[in-house]
């Protein structure tokens, strides 16, 4: 029995040749497996190998996955065996890779039992790879794509790793996660891609479970946003989505609320400073919608609480008024949500059951999940309907949510869109509304059990939107086309109302649509008389002036697009009854006026093609015989047919004939004759419109015969032509296909249309050819304008029957490249059978063509026309079977758009409307027609291409530029043409030539180059082509034909240069294949079903795999050496021209390898050009050299060390990160510093600084002894020859010499910074030949220290860096004597820092730092911390100091805790500085003490510098400052007066450096201090400045800055309590602006902390009670700010507008005011709001505020709120400005949508209003 395939394309059972396709597929298939198990088995991975996988991709291309489950696990266990070999060529195994992936793409159909796939080694490919060590020295060239490519196979195999893979990772990548170091990046990357969340339920315990905690603690205790939070986050969602219901989420739903919400980025308050990192970092929105659908649901409805709580606080952010850079996160949010829910519902109510965990019945979403869900985002959906960015979010939100809950989303929807389609005023508002709708038409048609009354409205929505049909809006028009179409696609129009007489068991919607549907014949006739007012506004003699041009715009060009279509589709779906009225219609208005061919004429076709397709016969009857009539009488006088210009009655009705001829081909046959006479009449008009007219109609007439295609789009399989009583057509509507009764009409070929279609080409073709090969022969003259005509017949002939033509034959082109394995290729069959009896025209034109290319070459190179036509046959013949490639991609396209548009994910199952499926079995047989005949290169392709290279080459740029394209696409079609074409191009670049005109030149070079998307023969990934156009394109310098002086050359060879560069991989040397490939290869030839008939191998047909394996390395090497020797001949040539030495040099510099030194030639090269004049040339050598001595560099011997024993202290029971005691030994320790040979020898040092903080790797390994290490300073006799030559150079004083000065040159002033390249150089240099050239720099070294220009010292810098880093494995006498020389020169070089310099010496020191033991550094850190601010230098010098000490220590991170104690010890004293720049780089500085102490969970106390016990001493210093009541001012002066000052002063200058050290930390620690820096929180509300002023001292500034980064801050649970109590206790401080300031402080933190503060009703009490008390300050301005507060407190819904809150504001305005006094009035000045006055200000601001919390609605109290407002009009100042304002902002925010608003509004509160907001006192 044969088994089950695993998943097939279904619709290829459904083509008119389905049954064929088994046998084919099965044929196919066995191939495949033969093929690849041989290929394999022979080790021959190229061709073989990657020609087999690539059949392979094309066969699930074409039938899915259909093979059994057994060959699908054995194809995936091949190419995961062939993906991982650790040689492999990066091209192929991104080819594997792809084809994996798409094996692995439908998780379901293999289950973890089937397949088991292990992990290591994708890891290690990864990091071979993505953290490749050699890349960045440019020895591995990988491509772009290659990092997405493996990542998402890392994602596909993830489901199969084993159930023991989660431990193993955990061991293997927890030792990374150091939070200070970079290595925790990668370590979370990687637990991100690969940690597998799939297991089953019994294995939770081996798989999450063992890190969920240690994670989600990272996650919560992590404050400041890291590069690596996002990761987690990512993770976590995963987890969630594939677990639900197996993980309680709920302690943790407040904290991912407020950390999505604060992801937003969503700006607070008026002058909030942006921290960048907050930007950078935020959480992708697509990975936190899901882990928000995948927590929904379960018992408890806290996400449903929090996610409604969310968009109650955003929802205002979505009005359309809003915009910034926020609102397409804001966008995407929206859209993302519904359409993950109903993702979800699928899964869990409509998805088969497959072996992945199903949800638990507990955990499933409820209807009443679902309608809460929709409730809470319906609202800003509506609002995102007009948003700036476009609906489209907004349409596909509706989309997914009227799938859910048609009878929540569609009224107000439609609400929206009746009033927009009577606005004339706001287009704006009817394209959005409209393309909402459009999202949800069928949810609205189909109705349901939800929304029954949907049907009803569909009428009234068509017969409203037809006014849209409208001329002069573009935009208007297409929607209302789409809307149309949309709604008659989904319903059949047929006119039921007669249904209503006779039957009485309908429902009460069905009796109002079918009376309704009397409508229908009104709707089209309407819809057909404004489409004829759009074509008679739009001929071309009204939109033209004469001069412009004919063809149409892109616009109208759509337009037409969208009428025909539309117009078609209407057609498609009407009655019979319909339709004859409809044909009546326009075939009156197509005859009745003439219309210009342009534009209307074509519109005007269109819509009869789309009337005549519907029904051909009845059609066809009309307009055939019209036309034909016509066109007979106006030709009937001979002299017409030589008019230079015919008549328009004649043009239009020919063009007329074409269009309808686009139909059933059986259906053409009865007016066989007539069309036969018309052709006779019309091929051969002078009129090259008429003629081309002419050939349109015989092109149609052929296509319609021999294609096949399918006749009928209806929505319902047979038409809606039965009887009523038969057939109810309301049931219909909305009616999604079924696929399995499609039941598709198909137009099959018949003999009788065969026989026509070979009648017309013998008739019409057959002469046009015969006269063309005399003419080709010389034998008959021919104008060019008959030439043209000729071609033009042949042309249309062509593509009229591409079908029935069979492929052109001819041999294969052999020996281009030798393989073992067959390389043949399978036919598809397409539904013809070729008739062999008759003549192949396609050869006949391809032979005429040649002859007659040749023929105009050489006689009228100049008749560029014939040229164009010439190159469309000659493509067309190689390429064209029925359809074009870019057709069938432009189709492929628009169909995916529609299926989009209109799908229903919520029950999949490919619930498409029947047109659509329709429309994707014919892509499937165009599928099929694209890929039939293969790609085999025969040598009648091998002609014309060349044909087409000669053309390529010609003397027109146009022709070139036509031919080139027609050249690129037949050179990606066959295989391996290229080699075969590659000589010939070069042919034109030989610089010995000398009969090559510079147009050939520059034709060459551009076939070389390629164009954009497809192949570039300069660069194509193999030996043998590389060998030979990379030398040519260099030599070509020496062309006759090349000109430096013509710019568009020199552009040609920058392109070429610049693309190779880009585009080139490095190529593979060794393509050995691992045993493990062979057994996998031996088990897929065994496998049965469909059982391969290729034997098995024998033992000597390996041996020669192997034998022709190792073959083919060795020919690789020889040709990589020969490249790189030709490549060196061409640079020597003599007079080459500069641009070609350089483009040579970059080539040889692609060459650099990891697996291959460079040959010694090259080596000897690329040193001597480190002395190049050239500055170009130069830096290529520079990296060069650099990465040919990471070639030479002798591998290190390592060690296995066991830290426990090291430090004599047992393994922690659990995790424990930080300082523990078994990680001390690799502390700093001054007492124990290696300072002798033993010591040092002694020393086990660890130079990776992340080691040890976590937790220790399995097996730690570390240097080996000395004596174990490769020799050091070894003589020059004892070096390899490549050595030598470098050894030879450096020795040299000379070379030195111009070497340095070379370097210390300016490159671009002021842009240059400490080169990496360089610093690589000298690294190089200095690991593998030790101190050999220490004594020829060291005279440099001095000299350059001496001089204090920019780039002296930034190459003294560089050298250094390099010395202090490459003596990594130098002995301890060296290092000690390196040390010597060292200090004097940096301490020289410190202390002359510049401006210019000192960003590089900090670079220097941080480099030399780097990755390496701090106790090899000793030297050097106790040479930085000498003096850091001796203030010799002045406090600039102290700065740069501070700046280059702290580079050095905050790379050695936890590792040296007594350095930073010793250097906050000796900074505590000095932080009242004085100087700006001093104090800012002590706040850097202090950040980067303190970085060590995070509050992360699992981790020790630290050894280094606690922030708590610094800040307790810091607020001893400060407590005069807090004692003090008056205003604080920043008086001291910037020179230090002499004496010692007060303590106050002393405490101002220490707050300044304080301010800087917050603000320097909060883009950068981990987790912020918020006990500590609470304390200092009163203080600060005290300084800040409360207007926006730019001119207040720096202290100001800095507080304020500070504030608002703090407030943005994320606060823990249990630190709430403590903000508020110092919140409260500021209110009562007798500074307003204290008070003033913690408003604002209050606003921003609440919102970025929304549901921690939420989660916790007291302190939301707290802050109720605290705003509230501040609505009655004394001041002014802190009553106005609390207002704001208010007001924005309650618009993000974190206070409610509750009873009590309006009575207590209600009570406050009834405060009676104190009487005015009349002799008052002279002295206003004085007085002093009373306390009463106060109050009932404070009520009228509560009032105020509630009003301004609603900007874009009315609720239901406000109206009554505005009532008591307007009472207090003409109350005093400032009751009264209060007002006046607040009814400003009311009537500026309510403008838009009043009529709306209006109803709210009972008629005398109207007139009240209506009163206020014009009111008088505006004028007064």
């Amino acid at each position: 029995m044969a088994r089950l395939p695993q998943k097939e394309i279904v619709y290829n059972k459904l083509l008119p040749y389905g049954e064929r396709l088994e046998a084919e597929a099965a044929r196919f298939l066995e191939h495949i497996k033969g093929n690849l198990a041989r290929a394999v088995q022979l080790q021959e991975l190229w061709p073989g190998g990657l020609f087999w996988t690539r059949k392979l991709s094309t066969y699930i291309r074409l039938y899915g996955r259909k093979f059994s489950r057994e060959d699908h696990v054995l194809f995936i266990k091949l190419l995961y065996e062939l993906v991982t070999i650790p040689k492999l060529e990066i091209s192929m195994m991104q080819g594997f890779a792809r084809l994996l992936i798409n094996l692995l793409k439908k998780k379901e159909l293999l289950s973890r039992d089937d397949l088991e796939l292990p992990w290591r080694p994708l890891y290690e490919m990864l990091e071979r790879i993505l953290y490749s060590k050699t890349e960045h020295l440019g020895l591995n060239w990988f491509p772009n794509s290659v990092e997405s490519v493996l990542k998402t196979l890392v994602k596909s195999c993830r489901p199969y790793f084993p159930e023991d893979a989660t431990a193993e990772m955990l061991d293997e990548w927890r030792p990374l996660m150091c939070p200070f170091d970079v290595t925790m990046q990668k370590a979370i990357t990687y637990f991100e891609l690969f940690l597998p969340t799939t297991l089953p339920p019994e294995l939770h315990h081996k798989g999450f479970k063992l890190w969920f905690d240690e994670f989600i603690g990272l996650w919560v205790s992590v404050q400041n946003l890291p590069q690596w939070e996002g990761h987690l986050v990512n993770l976590f969602a995963r987890l969630a989505t594939d677990n639900i219901g197996y993980i309680d989420w709920d302690p943790y739903v407040p904290k991912i609320f407020t950390r999505i919400l604060r992801s937003l980025n969503l700006p607070v308050g008026s002058n909030q400073v942006v921290v960048p990192r907050f930007l950078t970092n935020a959480y992708d929105v697509g990975h936190a919608v899901m882990w928000i659908t995948a927590m929904m649901g379960g018992p408890s409805k806290l996400v449903q609480k929090h996610l409604s709580g969310l968009f109650n606080g955003i929802a205002s952010f979505y009005h359309p008024s809003n915009n910034g850079r926020w609102l397409n996160k804001l966008m995407k949010l929206l859209q993302r949500l519904p359409s993950g829910v109903v993702r979800r519902l699928h899964r869990e109510r409509y998805k088969k059951v497959t072996w992945l965990t199903p949800v638990p019945e507990s955990h499933k979403l409820t209807d009443q999940d679902v309608t809460d869900f929709v409730q809470c985002i319906i609202q800003p959906v509506l609002l995102a309907m007009f948003s700036k960015t476009g609906s489209l979010e907004a349409a596909q939100a509706l989309q997914n949510l009227a799938l859910m809950r048609p009878e929540l989303v569609i009224p107000p929807v439609l609400e929206k869109t009746y009033p927009a389609l009577e606005t004339l005023t706001e287009p704006h508002q009817l394209t959005a509304t409209l393309s909402c709708v459009i999202g949800v038409a069928r949810s609205l048609v189909s109705g349901g059990k939800w929304f029954p009354e949907g049907p009803t409205h569909m009428l009234p929505l068509l017969m409203s939107a037809l006014p849209g049909v409208d001329p002069n809006d573009f935009s208007k028009c297409m929607i209302t086309f789409q809307f149309i179409a949309t709604f008659s696609t989904l319903v059949p129009l047929v006119d039921c109302s007669s249904v209503l007489q006779e039957r009485d068991d309908l429902s009460e919607v069905e009796r109002e649509l079918c009376s309704a549907s009397a409508e229908f014949e009104d709707f089209v006739l309407q819809f057909m008389d404004r489409c004829f007012g759009l074509i008679e506004s739009s001929t071309l003699e009204q939109t033209r002036e004469e001069t412009e041009t004919e063809k149409m715009t892109h616009l109208e060009s759509l337009v037409e697009l969208g009428l025909s279509s539309t117009f078609s589709t209407i057609l498609t779906q009407c009655s019979k009854d319909i339709f004859k009225v409809a044909l009546e219609k326009v075939f009156n208005f197509a005859v009745s006026n003439i219309f210009e061919t342009r534009v209307a004429g074509r519109m005007v076709a269109d819509m009869c093609r789309a009337a005549v397709k519907c029904r051909p016969e009845e059609s066809l009857k009309l307009f055939v015989p019209h036309c034909c009539n016509v066109i007979t009488h106006l030709t009937g006088n001979d002299d017409v047919l030589h008019d230079e210009e015919l008549d328009k009655e004649l043009l239009w009705n020919l063009q007329l004939l074409s269009e309808i001829t686009r139909v059933d081909g059986k259906k053409l046959l009865l007016y066989r004759e007539q069309f036969g006479k018309i052709l006779q009449r019309t091929l051969h008009l002078t009129c090259k419109q008429g003629y081309i007219l002419s050939c349109n109609l015989l092109h149609h007439l052929l296509r319609s015969a021999t294609l096949i295609y399918p006749t009928e789009y209806c929505s319902v399989p047979g038409g809606f032509d039965k009887p009523l009583s038969e057939y109810f057509p309301i049931k219909d509507w909305g009616k999604p296909g079924d696929l399995w009764n499609l039941d598709i009409q198909w137009h099959v070929p018949s003999s009788e249309e065969i026989s026509f279609a070979f009648y017309l080409l013998d008739t019409f073709l057959q002469p046009e050819l015969a006269r063309l090969e005399l003419y080709a022969l010389g034998e008959l003259e021919m104008s060019r304008d008959d030439v043209q005509q000729c071609l033009a017949i042949v042309h249309n002939c062509l593509i009229g029957s591409g079908n029935i033509l069979p492929p052109l034959k001819g041999e294969r082109v052999a020996h281009l490249v030798p393989s073992l394995v067959s390389l043949e290729e399978t036919k598809l069959y397409t539904g013809v059978e070729y008739d062999l009896s008759r003549e192949n025209y396609r050869e006949t034109i391809a032979r005429v063509t040649k002859k007659l290319l040749r023929y105009i070459l050489d006689n009228s190179e100049d008749d560029t026309k014939s040229l164009f036509l010439i190159i469309k046959i000659i493509s067309d013949v190689l390429q064209f079977q029925g359809s074009h490639k870019h057709e069938f991609d432009s189709r492929w396209k628009s169909f995916n758009l529609v299926k989009k548009s209109m799908e229903n994910r919520l029950q999949g199952k490919k619930q498409h409307i029947r047109a659509l499926l329709i429309d994707r079995v014919m892509l499937q047989h165009e599928l099929r027609t694209l890929t039939m005949e293969g790609c085999e290169y025969k040598t009648s392709h091998q002609e014309m291409i060349r044909d087409l290279l000669c053309l390529s080459t010609s003397s027109y740029g146009q022709v070139r530029s036509k031919a080139q394209q027609a050249f690129f696409t037949a050179l990606g079609t066959y295989n391996f043409c290229c080699r075969d074409i590659i000589p010939l191009v070069l042919e034109f670049l030989r610089p010995d030539r000398q009969d090559v005109t510079q147009k050939q030149f520059k034709g060459a070079l551009y076939c070389l180059l390629g164009n954009h998307s497809g192949v570039c023969l300069a660069n194509l990934h193999d030996w043998d082509c590389i060998a030979q156009t990379w030398p040519a394109i260099v030599s070509s310098g020496l062309s006759k034909a090349m000109s430096l002086e013509k710019p568009s050359i020199v552009r040609l060879f920058d392109d070429l240069a610049e693309k190779i560069h880009r585009q080139y991989e490095t190529i593979g040397l060794d393509f050995a294949v691992p045993e493990k490939c062979m057994e996998v290869a031996v088990l897929l030839q065994k496998s049965e079903q469909p059982s391969s008939e290729f034997p098995a191998l024998g033992s000597e047909e390996i041996q020669l795999g192997i034998q022709r394996q190792k073959e083919k390395n060795a020919e690789a090497l020889r040709n990589y050496e020969n490249l790189v020797n030709m490549l060196l001949d061409c640079v020597e040539q003599r007079n080459l021209p500069w641009k070609f030495e350089h483009i040579s040099i970059g080539f040889l510099s692609l060459l650099l390898r990891d697996d291959r030194i460079l040959p010694a030639r090259a080596i000897k090269f690329f040193v001597q050009c480190l002395n190049h004049d050239a500055i170009v040339v130069r830096k290529v050598a520079i990296s060069a050299v650099a990465g040919i001595l990471k070639q030479l560099k002798r591998t290190h011997k390592k060690v296995p060390i066991c830290p426990y024993e090291i430090s004599g202290s047992p393994k922690p029971s659990s995790i424990l990160a930080g300082d523990r005691a078994d990680n001390q030994w690799l502390h700093y320790n001054s007492q124990s510093l290696p300072k002798t040979k033993e010591a040092w020898e002694s020393c086990c040092f660890v130079e990776k600084t992340h080691w040890g903080y976590y937790t220790w790797p399995q097996t730690m390994t570390v240097y080996a002894p000395v004596e174990q290490q490769p020799k050091l300073g070894r003589r020059r006799d004892e070096l390899s020859e490549a050595e030598q030559i470098i050894y030879d150079h450096f020795s040299d004083p000379k070379f030195v010499e111009q070497l340095i000065k070379f370097l210390s040159l300016e490159d671009r002033k002021g842009k240059d910074k400490f080169n990496p390249r360089r610093f690589c150089l000298f690294k190089g240099l200095f690991r593998n030949f030790d101190d050999a050239f220490l004594p020829v720099l060291q005279p440099h070294l001095e000299q350059l220290v001496a001089d204090s220009h920019e780039s002296t010292q930034r190459c003294l810098a560089e050298i250094i860096a390099g010395l202090i880093r490459g003596s990594k494995h130098w002995t301890f006498e060296k290092v000690e004597k390196l040390w010597k020389l060292l200090c004097p020169l940096l301490r020289t070089a410190l202390s002359n820092i510049t401006v210019e310099t000192y960003n590089d010496w900090g670079t220097c020191i941080a480099t030399s730092c780097e990755s390496r033991d701090p106790r090899k550094l000793h030297w050097l850190f106790e040479l930085l911390l000498e003096s850091p601010l001796s203030g010799e230098g002045g406090s600039f010098v102290d700065a740069c100091r501070l700046y280059v000490l702290q580079g050095g220590l905050a790379q050695q991170e936890w590792r040296v805790p007594e350095l930073l104690h010793r250097l906050l010890k000796y900074l505590e004293p000095k932080l009242t500085q004085v100087y700006k720049n001093v104090r800012e780089r002590i706040g850097s500085v202090l950040t980067y003490i303190f970085m060590i102490d995070v509050s992360l969970p699992n981790t020790a106390a630290t050894k280094s510098p606690r922030v708590h016990e610094f800040t307790t001493r810091i607020l001893e210093n400060l407590k005069p400052l807090m004692e003090a009541d008056e205003e604080i001012q920043n008086h001291v002066m910037e020179e230090n007066g002499v004496g010692e000052q007060d303590e106050r002063t002393q405490g101002i200058k220490l707050l300044k450096t304080i301010l800087k050290w917050l603000m320097a930390s909060a883009g950068r620690s981990f987790s912020t201090a918020v006990t500590e820096q609470l304390q200092l929180l009163p203080l600060f509300f005290k300084i800040a400045p409360v207007e926006n002023d730019n001119s207040y001292d720096e202290l100001k500034r800095d507080a304020k800055m500070c504030l608002s980064l703090m407030s943005q801050g994320l606060l823990y649970p249990q630190q709430v309590p403590l903000v508020l109590q110092v919140l409260k206790q500021t209110a009562r401080s007798n500074s307003w602006h204290a008070r003033y300031t913690i408003l604002t402080y209050l606003q921003t933190m609440v919102f970025y902390n929304l549901f921690i503060f939420l989660n916790n009703s007291e302190a939301v009490n707290d802050i109720r009670w605290l705003v509230i008390k501040l609505l009655e300050d004394e001041q002014l301005e802190v009553r106005e700010m609390a207002a704001t507060t208010l007001s924005g407190l309650l618009q993000c819904n974190f206070l409610t507008m509750d009873g009590p809150m309006q009575t207590h504001f209600e009570q406050l305005c009834k405060m009676r005011l104190p009487k005015k006094r009349k002799r008052d009035l002279a002295s206003v000045g004085d007085t002093i709001p009373s306390g009463d006055l106060v109050k009932r200000h404070a009520g009228v601001l509560g009032l105020s505020a509630c009003i301004l919390s609603s900007p874009y609605d009315v609720p239901t109290w406000m109206p009554q709120l505005l009532m008591d407002l307007s009472a207090h009009l003409n109350d005093p100042q400032p009751i009264e400005m209060t007002v006046k304002k607040t009814l400003s902002n009311f009537r500026r925010t309510h403008h838009d949508n009043w009529q709306e608003h209006k109803q709210q509004f009972t008629d005398d509160q109207l007139l009240v209003l209506t009163d206020l907001l014009v009111s008088p006192c505006y004028y007064a």
